[in-house]
Parts: structure tokens; sequence; C-alpha cells
């Protein structure tokens, strides 16, 4: 359950982070807008083994990130600052690790794992950080990285150079390199590798990653590894910081929490949306609880509020399923507009978590395994309560419509085993903004 660690971290900083902000007063409150970003792009990566006819595989992989105080997200990593000083920090962390397998073992094997472990960063001069890191797999399979970054901010471009040494033992090396067939032991691998981003206009950005992976002599020695080096590529464009344009947050409501109630639906979103929704045979209902962090008031000069949003769901029992858990995080967008009270649109993209397959979405692919992760939208419809009732007191409040929807983005990702199934909910919320 690597995605509800990261979570048990990141949810509760949430609320401390929230407290303090709240202890100032409305009249004298803002602060510079967070760093943050959300993109999608392709990614292409060489298959080093001796496996299959396929040299390549593709995704479609979306990403997001920020940089609060004590949590972070940086597109494939994400984490928990627990102790910081000016030059050194510690950190839990959480990363996507590719394992790129041709398409036809996917389904079985999946794409990408997400590893938990501890990062240590030392700033050896202004963005020139070194990074040491111990993690593992689900299964306590551990590897050590020695990342050493250079960051470079020019005109439009941010680029990221980077050079890592990744120490595997034996048990993750036999694993993911020798199938579980071939006894490898441990080894040593050489990444080298660029991240760049390009500012477009306002908030609009490309970005390009590249990457060379010089596996270890132990490993490339295995008769089933026919590659000694390992290639990938990602190109995609994103939304971020506009930054020629510093903002500032002056929202005096700037957090929220968000509780919700739904019955699963085996309607697509299509249907959903034209008002022919079916009916789950079984019942099965969730409930969850959002929190919001304020990213940015507004996006191309157009008053649009993003929020960073970390979200926990409980699956209920019914006839055909025990109760389960979700995780989610997310960056949800919305647009206010007047009619004749305030309404907001809303729609949100992001990563989720099961403790277990639900049956909506084992029931929508039988014959596939499914995947605890996937991919998260979040469709939103709400209206201010204190405008529709004239109280006041509930001016803060917004009763609203989603769609929950988890899916494997049309089985494009091997990062979400290349499933086909995905789930729906309807659901019904209030919202108290503070």
């Amino acid at each position: 359950m690597p995605l509800f660690y990261l979570f048990l971290f990141i949810f509760p900083s949430a609320l401390l982070a929230s407290e303090a902000l709240n202890s100032e007063t409305k009249a004298t409150w803002s602060e510079t807008v967070p760093d943050w970003g959300i993109a999608i792009g392709v990614r292409n990566a060489s298959i080093p083994y001796d496996i299959s006819q396929e040299s390549h595989v593709n995704d479609f992989v979306p990403k997001m990130y920020y940089e609060g105080e004590y949590i972070f997200l940086r597109g494939e990593s994400g984490g928990l600052r627990f102790y910081q000083e000016e030059k050194f920090s510690a950190s839990i962390l959480g990363r996507y690790r590719y394992f790129d397998i041709p398409k036809e073992f996917q389904r079985e094997y999946k794409g990408t794992n997400i590893d938990m472990g501890l990062q240590f960063e030392y700033l050896l001069q202004p963005h020139f950080p070194l990074q040491l890191e111990l993690l593992s797999d689900v299964y306590g399979n551990s590897y050590g990285n020695a990342n050493l970054r250079y960051q470079i901010d020019h005109n439009d471009w941010d680029i990221d150079l980077y050079s890592t040494f990744r120490y595997k033992s034996g048990e993750f090396n036999n694993l993911y390199y020798g199938f579980g067939q071939d006894d490898i032991g441990s080894d040593l691998d050489i990444k080298f590798g660029t991240e760049a981003r390009y500012h477009l206009f306002s908030n609009l950005y490309l970005l390009g990653e590249m990457s060379i992976n010089v596996l270890g002599n132990h490993t490339y020695q295995s008769e089933l590894i026919n590659s000694r080096v390992e290639t990938e590529y990602y190109l995609g464009f994103g939304f971020f910081n506009d930054k020629k344009n510093q903002e500032t947050l002056t929202l005096p409501d700037n957090h929220y929490l968000r509780l919700a109630y739904g019955w699963a639906t085996p309607s697509n979103i299509g249907e959903i949306i034209n008002g022919d929704t079916e009916k789950d045979e079984y019942n099965n209902r969730l409930s969850s609880l959002f929190y919001g962090i304020p990213l940015t008031e507004s996006i191309f000069g157009l008053p649009i509020e993003f929020y960073f949003t970390p979200g926990f769901v409980y699956h209920f029992n019914s006839e055909v399923q025990d109760p389960l858990t979700e995780y989610v995080l997310a960056i949800k967008a919305y647009y206010t507009f007047t009619w004749p009270v305030r309404w907001r649109f809303g729609f949100a993209e992001g990563l989720s978590y099961v403790s277990d397959i639900t049956y909506i979405e084992h029931n929508d692919d039988p014959d596939n395994p499914g995947s605890k992760i996937l991919n998260y939208l979040d469709f939103t419809l709400d209206v201010n309560l204190g405008d529709v009732t004239n109280v006041k007191a509930l001016d803060k409040l917004w009763l609203g419509y989603s769609i929950h929807h988890r899916s494997a983005i049309f089985e494009s990702s091997s990062m979400f085993g290349r499933s086909k199934g995905g789930s729906n909910y309807n659901t019904i919320y209030l919202q108290w903004h503070f």
C-alpha cells in the first residue's frame, strides 16, 4: 500500500499547514503562490530484456508538481520533509519506478511500482543538491540512489541536469532483471539525464526529458538481458506558475474540506453526462473526505482557482464486495459564475490507489486482474448555500454533485498495467471553505 503510506504523511501535514495559516488575520493574510504544475505527456523507453520482439514501450504519463513547506510532488516522486535546515533536509519519499516490459506481459506484471523510503538532501551550492535515497518495493526488495543534480533557470528555460548511481540489492536485481529465474546478484547502475521545461506563454509550458541508464556487468551478463543501455524519452505539455508574473494568494477562505457520499454505476462518463445513468444492481457505495490547499487564483488571466487536494475514500461492503479503502492525490480547478447565485464547475486530475480492486472495476473487465493504481478524475458542479438561502453563516458552504472516476487512460499506459477496467460513482457533497 505505498500510496497509502505517503497519504498518511501528507494529509495530517496539510491540516497542520492550514492551522498555521488561519492564525493570521484575514486583513493581512497573503502569500506567494507556491510552485505547482500539472502535465501530461508521452514516454518512450527501451526494453532491455531478451524476451520479446518488442524493443520499446510507449505510455501516456500524467504528472503533478507541488513545492510546499513540508509537502512536495515532483512528477515521478513526492513526499514529506520531516527535518529541514538551511542546507540539509530529510524526507519520507515515494517514487514511481517504471518496469519497462513488453505489452503482452504488462497486465500480469504491471508496468510501474511506487517504492517507498527515505531521502536525504544536502545543498552543495545554490541549485546544486546531492540526494541520497534508500527505497524498497512492497515486498521489501531494496535499492539505493545517489543523485547529483544541477538546476539552471535561464530566461524561458528551466533545465535540470542529473546523474544517478543506483545500488541494487541481489533480491531486487534478481526479481526485476532476472525475473526470479536468474540469480544475478547485486549490481550498480549509472544513469545520466536531463529534464527541461520551456515557457511558451502565461501558464503554458513544454516539457522534455531524456536519460540513459548503463547496466552493471553482472546484470548485462544475464541471458535475459540483450542491451547494456536503457534509454528513456518524455515529451509533453503542462500548466505551471507563470515565471514572468509572480502572483500572490489573497483568498480569505483559502482551504477547504469536502465530505461526499455516492453510488456506483456501470455507466461511462459520456452516458452519465447525457443523463443515461444505469443503477448498480448491488448498490455499491462510497464516502470520501477531501482537503484542499490553494495553489493559484487564476490561470491565463482567467479567474480559475487551483487546489492541491489529497483525499481518503471508504468503499462500503456489499453483496459482492468487502469494505476497502482508496487514497487520492490530485490537483483541482474551479471556475465560479453567477446565475443568479454563485455556481462552480470543477475538474480534478490525479492518482488513485485502492487497497483492493472494486467489484465495478473487476466487472468492467473480468479477464484482467486490474490495477490498484489508476488515473483519477473528478467532475463537479456545486452551488453556494449562502446565496441560495440568504443566510450569511452559510456563505462558505457549497452543495454539489460530482463524478468520482478511476481509469487507465484507455489502456494507453503501462504505469496502470494496461488495464481496461474503470469505475464511476455519482456522489453528492458538502464543501466548507475556511
